[in-house]
Parts: C-alpha cells; structure tokens; sequence
C-alpha cells in the first residue's frame, strides 16, 4: 500500500501545482487587462484621407482602386507622430509613403499623440503602458477587417522601437487571449525594439517577447544599438524559437537605434535607463530593412513558400 499512498500523494501534488499555475496565470490576464484599458481606446477612422509624409498623421490611408489588398497597422516611436529635434515622425512619413505605394491600406496610429501625451519613451504617462500599445495594434488590426477593401488574411502589424514592442506583445497568444482579441493580424514585423521586462502598474512583471508568438514574427535589430541592445531580444527570440514560434530575426552590423531616422542623423539623448544613445542614419541599411520587411511579408502571405 506505500508506493500506491506514495504515488497518490505525487498526484495529488502535480494536481494541487497546475491547478496554482492556471491560478496564478489567470491574475496575470486580468491584471494585464486592467492595465491596458486605464487609457481610452483610441477612435480608428472610417474613410481614408490623402498621405503626407512631411506631416505624417494618424489616420487611415488607401491605395487607388478597389481592392482587396493587403493592410498594415503602422505603429511608430515613443514620441508617436509628434515632433522630435524640431521635426515630425519623418521616418514614418517615408514609411507610410512605401507601404501605400506598394499597395498596402495603412492604418497610421499614435497612441501618445492622439491621447494628448508628448511622450513615453522615459516612462509611461496617462496610463499609456507598453501593453496598451499591444491593445492599441490588436483594436487597429481588428478595425481594417471591418473595411471591405482589405484582405483579411493579409494584415500585418509594423511598429518601429515603443510601437515594435507593442507589436511583439500583441503577437503572444496569452495576451490576445488576456485583452480578448485574438484574430486580428496575421503577421508582425519589429524594428529595434527593446526586449526587456517591464512591469505593470499593479506591480507584476512582464516580458515584451514570450515564447508563445503564434503568428509570422520577423525582429530587426542594430549590434551598435544601446537603447535597444539586440542581445536581450536575441535571447528571448532563440528561446520563444525552441518552443516553436515562428520567428526569425537579423542583426544588421554598425547599426544604432533608428538607423532609418534620417531626419535625426547625430541626434543624441540620455535615454531612460540613464545610458547616452546616439542615432546614425544609414541609408544602405535602411534598404536593405526595406527590402526584409516586404519579402517577409510576401512570403508570410503565401504560407512561407
């Protein structure tokens, strides 16, 4: 009768573990809903409006025709689409322009900008956290399938720095299921995102990249970047790989933080971890992340073929 009561009392413990597991994760989904939805949702538009890139604006944004084509919910910087170093979100304006010219709908969002914030890239500010951002892509993904000129099989999220985290945490099936959108993009591509812990207001913490990505992920990163060092989102992708999601990631060489930021070549700031960051524009590189983006998204399309 021992090894029978010895293996029962094993049970019993395996049982009472997952059972505390499931309990624990379950706080954590709630408490990542609280945290997302302390800002307002944003308001999407409904009829698209002619692009600037000089003066970039959120916004939604359509090729000529009828359609169905392909979409992609642009998610920019901290600053969002407000001005840095005198200038608007240039980087983005170019961005904009391309992706439309490839024949992509743009939905352009900014999630500072539109809730009267200037900023959060040294902390959050009007309860605009990481995983707000998250909510703020999934709303936009889920508001382009509601417009008959988008294919809804071919949506993909794009974000550069805050709005490439947002993007890496709307791709992990926990928090879609946490924020209670689960279908909305088919694909996410992240530019030099930090690929750190945070943590929540109600003081739990919580990674940008889990390992349960359940969608096409392609990570570009720069190895001169000391806003963003690649190796803590190297790390986290190798690791989110081994478990199977399906992402893959390229360091670009001599690359620093917004290496497509031509309108901030040479800019410098103490960045929020207290660390001086320079920026250097590279034009070579900014091609050649033009050139991933679209072919991954092209293949992301066709299965991978």
């Amino acid at each position: 009768m021992a090894p029978r009561l010895g293996w029962l009392c094993l049970l019993f413990l395996l049982q009472s573990s997952m059972i505390a597991g499931h309990g624990r994760a379950d706080s954590l989904a709630a408490d990542i809903l609280v945290a997302a939805t302390r800002a307002d949702d944003l308001t999407f538009p409904t009829e698209p409006v002619p692009f600037s890139v000089t003066n970039p604006r959120m916004g939604l944004y359509k090729p000529s025709g009828r359609g169905p084509f392909p979409a992609i919910v642009l998610a920019p910087h901290c600053n969002g689409l407000g001005s840095l170093n005198g200038y608007p979100n240039l980087s983005i304006g170019r961005w904009g322009r391309e992706m439309l010219d490839r024949g992509y709908v743009v939905l352009l969002i900014d999630s500072q900008g539109a809730r009267g914030i200037d900023s959060t890239c040294i902390e959050p500010k009007g309860a605009v956290y990481h995983i707000r951002g998250a909510l703020d892509v999934l709303q936009a993904a889920a508001h382009l399938r509601t417009l008959g000129y988008v294919d809804k099989r071919r949506i993909a999220v794009v974000g550069f720095s805050w709005g490439a985290m947002a993007g890496l945490l709307a791709a992990s099936r926990f928090n879609q299921l946490a924020l209670k959108i689960d279908t909305a993009f088919a694909a996410v591509v992240s530019v030099y995102p930090l690929c750190a812990a945070f943590v929540l207001p109600q003081g739990r913490p919580y990674e940008i990249v889990n390992r349960d990505i359940d969608r096409p992920g392609l990570v570009l990163m720069g190895s001169d970047d000391l806003e963003a060092p690649p190796n803590l989102c190297v790390s986290s992708l190798q690791a989110a790989a081994w478990q199977g999601a399906p992402v893959e990631w390229h360091v670009f060489p001599h690359a620093t933080h917004c290496w497509d930021c031509a309108h901030l070549d040479g800019y410098a700031k103490v960045d929020f971890r207290g660390t001086r960051v320079e920026y250097r524009f590279d034009g070579d590189l900014t091609a050649d992340t033009r050139r991933r983006i679209f072919s991954f998204l092209d293949k992301a399309w066709t299965g991978g073929k």
